[in-house]
């Protein structure tokens, strides 16, 4: 972490130390010389170390928010504001002429160029953290169905950087040789070792080198019990978490306020209503057309490469739930041949999805030539941009469902209803049809429960890397 924090400073002072060239050059063109050449030399100098200053006054190089999540930009982005205003306020109150055309053109590409450099940097450390390096070591303490829950999601996640090494369970746990016997089993099953009851969180410790202690859900743990444990690792250099045990919510929907003497955990309400609702709707329409004009050459050649090769229409048409439990037509070019929905019957036995209500099946014969091409790279649904003309779908949110699957819901899964859904999202970027149907639902609720606009930028950014890929296309 040292090393990267360390690569993560020499980014920032090579983005500013760039980005003063390029001011200076677009400010007062060649090189400065004659008198006032000491006083250019000094600023030049001088933004680069205070714009690292500001970026570390923000936090943005603690490592526990560099690496992953939105919270590293975040901070770049605050200094970024705080910085502007601090030279807005001074170069007014100085009356110096220079800081105010030079800083403008400055921060902001400093700002750019940064943000490409570390988001280079966390694509580097995300290969690492794929092959096991660069990894935080983490216990786990608390109730054994809970920690082995946790470890999993851990396990899946390998960006977040989190490496579970052991486990401490209650006392109770051991002592009944059937649970201590299931719980034993199912950690195995995942490569962690049970190395202690919860009263052995130091040695544990010890004896796996773990960096982290995490407290997830436990009937068993309570405040006195927490507070003996942050006791216990004072001065070991060994970080405590607690999982609030809240699935699927998380960002700027969480708060802690203390009160009494106690820190509460706030959680606000998801918002699916209001002004922000409209800029998304505004957003999508937008983006919606601007991506008609540009792939409009693209459909023309799926278009006349489907009508030529099967029988059939071009546009397949297919009734999907919508916002509020709404039924709507989404429309995609067509992938299969005219007789597949007849023909599903005849595939039932062969359906690889065993804990939902989808049908899937590679290299499912129904599927043409052509189609199997376009889907590979979500050709097919360059349609469904008409959808969201229409308001009916958005550009990012949970995957759209048949009646027959929304059917099937419980009522944690009709929670994908509160929105609407959209040509990609997380599903799309995390798997598309190698995922289950339970992780796709607990994916769509994750969407559903933290959305915001950055939230979809971010996963449009992610979409085309994972359409290039196609993987779990078919």
């Amino acid at each position: 972490m040292r090393r990267y924090q360390a690569i993560l400073v020499v980014i920032d002072l090579v983005a500013a130390g760039i980005a003063v060239g390029v001011a200076s050059l677009a400010r007062f063109g060649m090189p400065h010389s004659g008198t006032h050449l000491p006083i250019y030399l000094a600023v030049d100098v001088s933004i680069p170390l205070v714009w690292v200053t500001v970026v570390a006054l923000n936090r943005a190089y603690e490592g526990r928010f560099v690496g992953v999540g939105a919270t590293e930009f975040d901070r770049l982005f605050k200094a970024f504001l705080y910085l502007t205003a601090a030279v807005a306020i001074g170069s007014y109150a100085t009356h110096t002429e220079i800081a105010r055309g030079f800083v403008v053109v400055a921060l902001p590409v400093a700002l750019g160029l940064d943000l490409v450099g570390r988001y280079g940097a966390r694509k580097y450390l995300h290969r690492l953290r794929k092959r096991g390096h660069a990894m935080t070591a983490m216990l786990l303490v608390g109730d054994g169905d809970a920690v082995a829950e946790f470890a999993e999601l851990l396990q899946r996640d390998h960006y977040a950087g989190m490496n579970v090494v052991g486990a401490c369970v209650p006392a109770e746990l051991l002592a009944d040789a059937d649970a201590d016997a299931g719980t034993t089993r199912k950690l195995a099953g995942i490569g962690i070792p049970i190395l202690g009851d919860i009263d052995s969180v130091l040695g544990a410790v010890q004896a796996c080198q773990a960096d982290t202690v995490a407290i997830v859900s436990s009937a068993t743990i309570g405040p006195e019990r927490l507070r003996w444990i942050s006791w216990q690792l004072e001065g070991t250099a060994t970080e405590l978490v607690v999982s609030p045990g809240l699935m699927e919510v998380a960002g700027p929907r969480l708060h802690i306020q203390p009160v009494a003497g106690l820190p509460l955990l706030h959680v606000e309400e998801p918002e699916f209503t209001g002004f922000r609702r409209l800029v998304k709707t505004a957003f999508d329409r937008g983006l919606a057309v601007i991506a008609l004009s540009v792939l409009s050459p693209v459909a023309l050649g799926v278009a006349l490469a489907v009508c030529l090769t099967s029988r059939g229409p071009v546009v397949f048409r297919q009734q999907r739930i919508g916002r509020s439990g709404r039924p709507f037509t989404m429309i995609k070019f067509r992938s299969m041949y005219s007789d597949a929905e007849r023909r599903q019957r005849e595939l039932a036995s062969r359906n690889v999805n065993s804990d939902g209500p989808w049908f899937k099946l590679p290299g499912d014969p129904r599927i043409t030539p052509v189609g199997r091409f376009i889907r590979k790279y979500s050709l097919d649904e360059i349609p469904q941009l008409l959808n969201v003309l229409t308001g009916r779908m958005s550009m990012v949110g949970p995957r759209p469902n048949l009646p027959s699957e929304v059917a099937e819901y419980g009522d944690d899964m009709r929670r994908r209803l509160l929105v609407k859904p959209g040509i990609t999202g997380l599903w799309q970027i995390s798997g598309r049809n190698n995922l289950s149907w339970q992780e796709t639902v607990r994916l769509d609720l994750r969407y559903v429960e933290n959305w915001s606009l950055g939230y979809d930028l971010m996963i449009l950014w992610k979409t085309p890397s994972a359409v290039a890929r196609a993987s779990g296309a078919y």
